[in-house]
This record gives C-alpha cells, structure tokens and sequence, in this order.
C-alpha cells in the first residue's frame, strides 16, 4: 500500500509538473490556443461533460466494450496459449496465423469489421478483443512452458492428469506473465473500442472526439482524451494492485 501512495503521489507531482508547464506555454504564446486550448478551458470542458452529465453516457459505451474486448480477448488467448502448450504440434499451424493476423493494421481492419458487424457494439468489443488477444497469448504459451520441470515431472510420476498439471504447476508459473500482458491489454482494449469509434459510432469517447473535431471544440477533445487516460491508468492500477496480491510470491 505503501508503495502505491508513492506511485500516486509521484505521478500526481508529474502530472502537476506538466499542467503548469501547459499553462506557461499558452500564457506566454508559444502555443496557439486554437491548437492547445489552457487547462482551465478544458477543466470547463471537463466539468462540463463530468458534473453536468454529457459525457456520462459515452464514457460508460466506451468502459464497457472496452471491458467485455478485454474479458473476451484475454480468456481466447489464454485459451489459445494453453492449447499450444500442452499440444506443442499446434503451434506450427496457429502461431504463423496469430502473428499475421496482429501485423495487420486495426484501423485498417476496423471498416471492414464495422461493415460485417455493423454500428453497435459488436464492432468495438470485437476490435477491442483482437487487440487484448495476442498480449495474452504470447505471455500465455511463455509462462505456460516456463513451469519448473521438476514439477512437472514429479506429477508425471504420480500420474496427474494434464488438467490437473495445468492448473496446479503450469498456471501458477504463467500468473506473473499473464497479469504483467494484462497491463497491456487493458491499454489496447481501450485503444481498439476508440478506433472503432473513429470509424463508425453513434456514442462513446472516440465519437466525441471525432464529432467535436469537426465543430473545433479542442476543449471536449481534450477533455475526452484526458478521460480516456484516466480510464487506462486506473486500469494499469488495478491490475498491478491484483499483480501483488495474487502473485505475492514473486516480490522483490
């Protein structure tokens, strides 16, 4: 606990380092405020869109693809990274597959996803999804094949089934990868549902940005973006309050 205050309060003192800067830089017309609008017009904008309710709806569109992507893609990855590493012949087939299908630019992707599943949310959780996959795989088939081996072949001595390896060796050796991939995934998540905004959608924090873009309205773009960064850190932080709880046994 004691720790995550010294994160908080390092990053609150960073966070207050740039906001001044920001203002400085406005004030003194480095900086167009048609381009970077001062912090306190975004506060405004911000109250605005936090205590008066705007963006109340697209900030809950927006957590809760981002939350099911997650859910969805981490569970299929880790599916994914479980069945390689107990059928290693697999891997040939799928890994080639995996990794051709993660080179592909998601904004390229992305209006042909919304054109198969259409405007709603479908299309963003399935975005948000195949971004969230490949970190979970990847730290899956690693941390899977990384248990100790003397483990392993202790419970293959005494006839343990590859269910019973698999959860009592092989997942607790892959928890520091897979919640350290979480921290990740949860960014992309994030990043995924907001492209698929971009594209085609009728709420959520990318949708304000595109829509306010084309009114100028800086102040709300910024004030989305900053949301949007709040929700990404409150999510790294969660999972590395979990990361120490859970796997407590990889301190430092």
């Amino acid at each position: 606990m004691k720790e995550a205050w010294k994160t908080a309060l390092a990053s609150t003192a960073t966070l207050g380092a740039l906001v001044l800067l920001w203002a400085w830089a406005v004030h003194a017309g480095a900086l167009d405020r048609s381009v970077l609008p001062p912090p306190q017009e975004v506060a405004a904008a911000m109250k605005a869109g936090l205590v008066d309710g705007t963006l109340h709806p697209h900030i809950l569109a927006t957590g809760r693809a981002a939350l099911a992507g997650l859910a969805i893609g981490v569970g299929l990855g880790v599916a994914a990274g479980a069945l390689i590493a107990l059928v290693p012949l697999l891997e040939t087939f799928l890994l080639p597959l995996v990794t051709a299908v993660q080179s592909v630019p998601k904004v390229a992707l992305a209006p042909l996803i919304v054109a198969y599943l259409g405007f709603g949310a479908a299309s963003k959780v399935f975005t948000a999804a195949m971004l969230a996959f490949f970190p979970a795989f990847i730290a899956a088939v690693a941390g899977l094949r990384g248990a100790d081996r003397s483990h392993l072949d202790l419970l293959r001595v005494c006839g343990a089934s590859a269910l019973h390896t698999l959860w009592n060796v092989r997942l607790p050796a892959a928890a520091p990868y897979l919640l350290a991939s979480l921290q990740v995934a949860v960014v992309f998540s994030l990043i995924g549902v907001v492209v698929s905004e971009f594209i085609a959608a009728t709420e959520g924090l990318g949708y304000v940005i595109k829509a306010r873009s084309q009114e100028l309205d800086v102040s709300m773009m910024f004030a989305a973006i900053v949301v949007l960064c709040a929700m990404g850190v409150a999510g790294g932080l969660l999972v590395r309050i979990a990361q120490r709880r859970l796997v407590f046994w990889v301190r430092s």
